[in-house]
C-alpha cells in the first residue's frame, strides 16, 4: 500500500491513521482485535468509510473488548443491524462476534492473542492467510494481509523513504515478530 504514503499525510481521516497507527507493532489484545475487526468491516469497501465509522463501531462493539463481544447474542445482532452509524453487514457482524470467541479461546491457550501471534513460526503471506482462514471467520487474503501489515508483521505499510517508516524503525521496538523477517516478502 505504498501509495498510502502519498495520499494520507494531511488528510483529515487517513493522515492520523497513517502517521500514528499503520504499521506500528501492537501487543494489546483489545487493539489487535479492533484492528482485525476494522479490516473485516473494510472488505469490499473503502478504508475511508471504515475510518469515518470507527468511533461508532467502537461504541457499538463495546470498544472492541473481546470478552464483551464474545457474549453478544441474537438481540445484539439485531441492535447492531439497526445501528445506522456502523457498517451493517450481518455476515461481518457475526464474524466479529465469532472471532471474539475464537480469540478468547486462543488467549486461554497462549495467554494473549499477541502471544499466539508471536508463537507462530516465520511464514510467508500465503501461509499466514491459510492459518487465519483456519482460525477465524471472514478471512480473505486482503483482510489478513492488511491486518498483518497494519500491526507490523508483514512489510509494505509504508515506503522505505516514508518518515513514518523511519519512526517505526526508530521506536525502539522494531517489531514483535522480527524472527519472521526473512519470510515476510515470500
Amino acid at each position: 500500500m505504498n501509495w498510502y504514503c502519498d495520499v494520507a499525510p494531511g488528510h483529515p481521516w487517513h493522515g492520523p491513521y497513517h502517521d500514528e497507527e499503520y504499521g506500528f507493532p501492537l501487543d494489546d489484545d483489545r487493539a489487535l482485535f479492533e484492528r482485525l475487526c476494522l479490516e473485516i468491516f473494510q472488505a469490499g469497501l473503502s478504508w475511508l468509510i471504515v475510518l469515518k465509522k470507527r468511533e461508532a463501531l467502537r461504541r457499538a462493539f463495546g470498544d472492541f473488548e473481546p470478552t464483551a463481544v464474545e457474549a453478544y447474542a441474537e438481540a445484539d445482532i439485531a441492535r447492531l443491524m439497526a445501528d445506522a452509524g456502523i457498517i451493517r453487514n450481518r455476515r461481518k457482524i457475526e464474524a466479529v462476534i465469532e472471532n471474539a470467541r475464537r480469540l478468547r479461546a486462543l488467549a486461554s491457550q497462549h495467554g494473549t492473542f499477541a502471544a499466539w501471534l508471536r508463537a507462530q513460526p516465520p511464514m510467508a503471506k500465503e501461509e499466514w492467510t491459510e492459518l487465519f482462514r483456519r482460525t477465524f471467520r471472514f478471512m480473505g487474503g486482503e483482510v489478513v494481509n492488511e491486518f498483518l501489515m497494519s500491526i507490523g508483521i508483514l512489510p509494505g505499510a509504508h515506503r522505505a523513504d516514508c518518515p513514518v517508516q523511519a519512526r517505526i524503525d526508530a521506536c525502539g521496538q522494531p517489531g514483535l515478530y522480527d524472527d519472521a523477517l526473512d519470510l515476510k516478502t515470500k
